[in-house]
Formats: C-alpha cells, structure tokens, sequence
C-alpha cells in the first residue's frame, strides 16, 4: 500500500472563514469549495509528515497545525497586515527554525516556521 496524501480536516461553523487566513494571508489556492467544505493547497510538491509532540518546543504549546513558508517575515507582514493576534514568536529556535504562532478562524493554533539552518536531529 502507498499512501497518496494526507489532509488535516477542522471542524468549522463558517466554512468560508478559511479563505481569508488560508487563502487570502498565507495564500494557499482554493481547491474545492461546496459551501459545506472547502479545501485549499498548492501545486507545490511537499512533503507528508504527521507529528506526535507532548510539547510545542522553547515552552509553546503543541500547535494544531504546522506550516512551513519559504519567507517568514513576509508571512509576519501579512498576518499583521490582517490583524491576526501573534501568540508566540517570531523565535528563532535552536533547532534551526524561525516561527510564530497564531490562531486560525476556528481557533486552532498554528505554527507558521522556516527552516533557517540544518540541524542534526537524533
């Protein structure tokens, strides 16, 4: 068996909140919308993980979701210029990321990183 994708499903009362933070700030492409769900990606080749954490790391909480952008401060401007509240960070970690948190529409916590060194993980 192959797995072929992987999608994180979120629970929302107003579906179409999702294209303000998603689509519109961190500029994700609607990929299919029927008003009772919405889907938003990218065309982009990526990687597929799940992570399991009893903690977000430098004391955060566990994010509900982690995305990763090759341009953090342009990700910080644009969440500012949306007055999106910043939870955590920006922190560059010593494990070679650079992050903020923020809260989604629906409330879930989300880790916006780049990856600014390569580190060894063991």
């Amino acid at each position: 068996m192959k797995i072929k994708r992987i999608v994180a499903d979120v629970a929302a009362t107003d579906v179409a909140a999702a294209k303000v933070f998603y689509q519109d700030v961190l500029g994700l492409r609607s990929l299919m919308d029927f008003g009772w769900v919405a889907t938003y990606g990218s065309s982009e080749t990526m990687q597929v993980q799940i992570c399991f954490a009893s903690e977000g790391g430098s004391g955060a909480p566990v994010p509900d979701l982690s995305i990763e952008v090759d341009d953090l401060d342009e990700a910080l401007r644009r969440v500012t210029a949306a007055e999106i509240a910043i939870e955590y960070g920006p922190a560059d970690e010593p494990w070679g990321v650079r992050r903020f948190f923020v809260r989604d529409p629906f409330g879930k916590l989300v880790n916006i990183l780049e990856h600014r060194a390569s580190v060894a993980i063991s």
